[in-house]
């Protein structure tokens, strides 16, 4: 059978949504709104927004306003990806699956789902995108994790829109086929496009869904046909993760305590919780393959200029935390902070093999500060937030408050089973 049709399969027959996974699929949505609405202030988001008269329609724009489906999908999706604040997946890919939830406001908004439509929809896009994560790694070919995303976020849409079997695997297809991004949005220097690479995922995802649901066909083996994807980019994909495709993946990803790339969670803490004496010489911060390829790939990650870049090198991450013994949002105004620069030139990043062999079932970084005192140590092997060290819904609602959400706003996400989509995204406009 091809793939598309195994995923198609699931999409259209899943029934399996317990009490458990739709309050998961509630705490990422209270996550993803309170990173979404703290971003509405960020250049990208004011440029995107300052276009958004170009695209009218009446699918709902986070923090106000009206847009087309495919333009609120890209804006939702940029506001909740900009700050690199929500939640991760970490396998042989990485992916951020609480992405595709702009995409599912925009157009549940439009449609006017239910509330429980939208979280039954949230944990079959969660079971999508974390199965091809599992399936290969795209980062080492050359290609962007959206990839992943887009299908996650179409799968998700399927489901929003009761999509049939045949209309859903068009979906698929004209997601897939057409959109390739490459892993170049995250090489280096990074620019504004490292969130704008995943609304663009979404924005297609959900024009092409739109497109299926009204008739389109796409390409019958997307995956297995001769330039199909599995022959020409993944060669190497496991297909055993799609067998008896069942919900509840979203158990299995991870939400962020801290504003910074994952792979960093562990070293912020770390950062913060080492107590050293005198004055530094030398910092090593020992990791694991995709910490260190990742987050200290290049030259430009001990010299960030860019917010961008700054969330993913773990130089400054790590300057920043071992200085102020905090990492938040203000973090980043230390960028080009002289103290923050004379530090970053004593770090070195360092790969573990042992620490590579338990990834990512943990994240273990140890930093180890040398002083004219002494050698001082920190080691964190499972951060918090992840899977296996999860946030509590208490520490998921004070970093919404931190955010700027309201204790009333906060209760609206818990209660949005008893609420139509349209309703609750005009809960959240900006005064």
């Amino acid at each position: 059978m091809e793939l598309v049709d195994k995923i198609a399969e699931y999409i259209v027959s899943s029934e399996d949504f317990s009490d458990k996974f739709l309050h998961e699929a509630k705490r990422r949505l209270l996550d993803s709104i309170a990173v979404a609405l703290a971003s509405l202030d960020s250049p990208p988001a004011k440029i995107v927004r300052g276009i958004s008269n170009l695209f009218p329609g009446n699918s709902l724009m986070l923090g106000g306003g009206e847009a087309s489906p495919d333009f609120a999908a890209f804006y939702n999706t940029l506001l909740i990806r900009y700050l690199d604040f929500n939640d991760t997946y970490l396998s042989k890919e990485p992916l951020h699956p609480s992405d595709l939830i702009g995409g599912l406001l925009a157009v549940g908004s439009m449609f006017d789902v239910s509330g429980e439509d939208l979280l039954k929809s949230i944990v079959v896009g969660y079971e999508i995108g974390v199965r091809f994560c599992d399936s290969t790694s795209l980062r080492k070919k050359g290609y962007d994790h959206v990839n992943f995303l887009q299908l996650a976020s179409t799968a998700a849409l399927a489901k929003l829109l009761k999509l049939d079997y045949e209309k859903t695997k068009n979906a698929l297809s004209l997601t897939l086929v057409p959109h390739i991004a490459l892993r170049e949005t995250r090489s280096g220097k990074l620019s504004m496009w490292k969130a704008g690479a995943t609304a663009e995922a979404v924005r297609n995802s959900v024009f092409t869904t739109l497109l299926a649901k009204n008739g389109l066909t796409g390409p019958d083996k997307p995956f297995s046909g001769v330039f199909g994807f599995i022959n020409v980019i993944a060669k190497d994909m496991d297909l055993a993760p799609f067998e008896n495709i069942k919900s509840g993946s979203i158990l299995r990803t991870f939400i962020k305590k801290y504003p910074v790339e994952y792979h960093a969670e562990a070293t912020v803490e770390a950062g913060i919780n080492l107590r050293y004496e005198g004055e530094i010489k030398k910092i090593t911060v020992e990791t694991y393959e995709a910490g260190k390829t990742i987050l200290a790939d290049t030259e430009d990650k001990w010299n960030p200029t860019t917010k961008e870049t700054a969330d993913h090198s773990l130089p400054f991450i790590t300057a920043v935390s071992l200085l102020t013994k905090k990492f938040w949002l203000d973090s980043y105004n230390l960028i080009g902070d002289p103290k923050v620069v004379e530090l970053m030139k004593k770090i070195e990043v360092v790969e573990r093999e042992d620490y590579t062999a338990v990834y990512p079932k943990e994240l273990p970084t140890r930093l180890v500060v040398i002083t004219d005192k002494g050698t001082f140590e920190k080691e964190i092997r499972v951060p918090r937030g992840h899977s296996a060290n999860p946030m509590s819904d208490e520490e998921i609602e004070e970093k919404a408050r931190l955010l700027g959400l309201s204790d009333k706003q906060i209760k609206l996400v818990w209660e949005i089973d008893n609420m139509r989509v349209k309703e609750f995204v005009r809960s959240f406009e900006k005064s």
